[in-house]
């Protein structure tokens, strides 16, 4: 990775909101999520380097992510502070209809680190929609989170199975696997500003 890749790493957190808390979602794997991504969170801030907050704001009238209600808001240890880029997204991807393409190449962020919820929806789709557009991601397993999933002959597939088959599907071509202590310990030279040089 060179210095001017490095310079410009974000990391990004999605839909880490109060919804994922509603018991429509069941069982879920990974409880330590959320205070992974807040590490992150306030590591990136120490460094003075880009984050980007991705909102879900849902169309659908039975979601607990539908502007209007509490579990709309962010997650308290994870809310925006004054500076950070917000993107509000109505779908799966964060990169539909949101401008967040734009933000990012206005910035000159070329590399990703993403955060979030679930793994095998929003983060899905943003990993790879990021990954066919040249950014290069890296995912973090422990700061993200899956729930069970019935498949369409009512079998249950436990969270841990549906994260562990959609970190493989995503790691490598999509996105390099990472867990937050790992990263936490490279960030000086991840995110090293070479004009501090």
């Amino acid at each position: 990775m060179s210095d001017e890749t490095s310079k410009q790493t974000a990391l990004m957190i999605i839909d880490f909101q109060k919804a994922i808390d509603d018991p429509k979602w069941g069982r879920q794997n990974n409880p330590d999520a959320e205070r992974q991504a807040a590490d992150l969170l306030k590591a990136w801030r120490r460094h003075r380097r880009p984050v980007i907050h991705v909102q879900h704001l849902s169309t659908e009238a039975d979601s607990p992510y539908r502007p209007g209600q509490a579990g709309c808001d962010f997650k308290e240890d994870l809310a925006p502070c004054a500076g950070e880029i917000v993107i509000q997204k109505h779908t799966n991807n964060a990169f539909i209809e949101t401008g967040l393409e734009a933000a990012l190449r206005d910035r000159k962020i070329t590399d990703l680190v993403i955060a979030g919820v679930l793994l095998h929806n929003s983060v899905d789709a943003t990993v790879r929609m990021a990954a066919n557009l040249g950014f290069r991601v890296r995912l973090v397993e422990d700061a993200t989170k899956s729930c069970d999933l019935r498949d369409p002959s009512g079998r249950v597939w436990p969270a841990e199975d549906v994260h562990a088959v959609s970190l493989a599907q995503l790691g490598g071509e999509y996105a390099q696997i990472d867990r937050t202590r790992s990263l936490l310990a490279a960030l000086p030279t991840l995110v090293a500003d070479p004009s501090a040089a």
